[in-house]
């Protein structure tokens, strides 16, 4: 698949079932090698990344299989710690095996990590942290090789909440001697989502969804029926479309309790909402109005992934906007094919300052990254007449299947 073509300009109407969370099923995936045994995860979401961890898996000789929406997957025969180049330069999630193997194999090889360019990324809070259980890392020409004979429990701060960094360390500590006490934790409900899953295996960890978590190591894990929570930036993702586009959206299967920070950001853009038991009702008439000052911050705050899809549709709002990215310097790479759909955006060093505009003119627009990918599908949606997303495959990465979703709602959309 190449690009998508869109034909937009009109108002959204129906309803979409929200798929599996992306930023929960890859720390999940992860921690299941942890487990000389069989896991089985449910709503897990068949988007491009959780394809490329199963292959990983594979490789490392874990066993895995569909039973119709169930995924299954046996790692008793776990026989390697390398990832291979190929995978762990595609996907920046692989960085997260590094605990995971330490804990299982007591050592691990990965690749720099790749994936989205939205920034630098550096994964020397991931390293600081593992040492400090522990671990000893060499930097080789391909990437990391890492050894950790005796995890042994201890006390650490985090410098900032880095949610990589705090997913390394809890897969590593689930397993360690003693009692790893993490302050400045990750907040982020996938953080809370991963010790559920891996409390459902018999592990200890305390403090979940707190900036404090408590990890007393245990000597071996358990056989579990999981399911993985819904995708709160894919909701968040159909949200802001409704509010750029206009229309009357029904989202099923929504995590409500996760998405106040975007609830309140779409009350001031005059959108309606009307919650009901893990549904969600969002109506919206004519332009939206203006955010006047937003800036991402760590959950609870305006997530850093949703800052892409809320760019593309306060270019269409009444009034002018402005946003801060506090996370990823390059979080604004889509601005130029905006200013070629007619928007009227300027950055000043890490703020995007939007002027609305009526309406955005449709025209070919290429993908670079996965977040960006979206916010460039939303642009599309509300411009009148038809526009092509290229790079495709980088939507693919999060969204399981955006065509079908947006055909629900009434979009003309199909892939070439």
């Amino acid at each position: 698949m190449e690009y998508l073509e869109i034909r937009g300009g009109s108002p959204l109407k129906g309803e979409v079932c929200i798929q599996g969370s992306k930023n929960a099923a890859l720390p999940i995936l992860s921690a299941v090698i942890l487990h000389r045994g069989t896991t089985v995860l449910r709503n897990c979401p068949k988007i491009i990344d959780v394809l490329y961890m199963l292959e990983i898996l594979k490789d490392f000789g874990c066993r895995i299989s569909w039973e119709r929406e169930a995924l299954i997957i046996d790692a008793t025969c776990l026989c390697a710690s390398q990832v291979a180049e190929c995978y762990g330069r595609q996907m920046r999630s692989s960085i997260m095996l590094l605990g995971s193997l330490l804990g299982r194999m007591k050592e691990a090889s990965v690749s720099y990590p790749g994936g989205c360019v939205i920034g630098a990324r550096p994964i020397d809070i991931h390293l600081a942290a593992l040492k400090k259980l522990g671990a000893i890392f060499l930097e080789e020409p391909a990437g990391l090789k890492a050894v950790c004979c005796h995890p042994t429990g201890t006390t650490l701060k985090l410098p900032f909440p880095s949610v990589g960094a705090t997913e390394n360390v809890i897969l590593l500590a689930a397993l360690a001697e003693g009692t790893t006490c993490l302050e400045n934790a990750a907040r982020e409900p996938e953080i809370e989502e991963l010790c559920r899953f891996l409390n459902s295996m018999g592990a200890r960890i305390c403090g979940a969804g707190t900036s404090n978590l408590v990890i007393t190591g245990v000597k071996k894990l358990h056989d579990t029926d999981f399911t993985i929570m819904p995708d709160r930036i894919v909701a968040g993702t159909y949200m802001l479309m409704t509010a750029a586009t206009g229309g009357d959206v029904l989202l099923r299967n929504v995590p409500i309790e996760q998405l106040s920070s975007v609830q309140k950001i779409l009350r001031q853009m005059g959108a309606k909402q009307e919650t009901g038991e893990h549904t969600l009702r969002i109506q919206s008439q004519g332009r939206p109005d203006c955010v006047p000052n937003l800036s991402t911050a760590p959950y609870p705050g305006f997530p850093t992934d949703l800052q892409s899809p809320l760019l593309a549709a306060l270019s269409l709002a009444q009034g002018t906007s402005v946003i801060e990215e506090t996370i990823f310097e390059a979080r604004f790479k889509i601005v130029e094919d905006l200013r070629h759909m007619g928007a009227k955006i300027q950055i000043e060093n890490q703020k995007a300052i939007i002027e609305g505009t009526e309406e955005l003119t449709p025209t070919d627009l290429i993908a670079r990254e996965l977040r960006g990918g979206a916010a460039l599908v939303i642009a599309a949606a509300a411009a009148k007449g038809t526009s092509r997303v290229h790079q495709y495959h980088y939507i693919a990465r999060g969204y399981e299947n955006i065509i079908r979703d947006l055909q629900s709602l009434g979009i003309v959309i199909q892939s070439t």
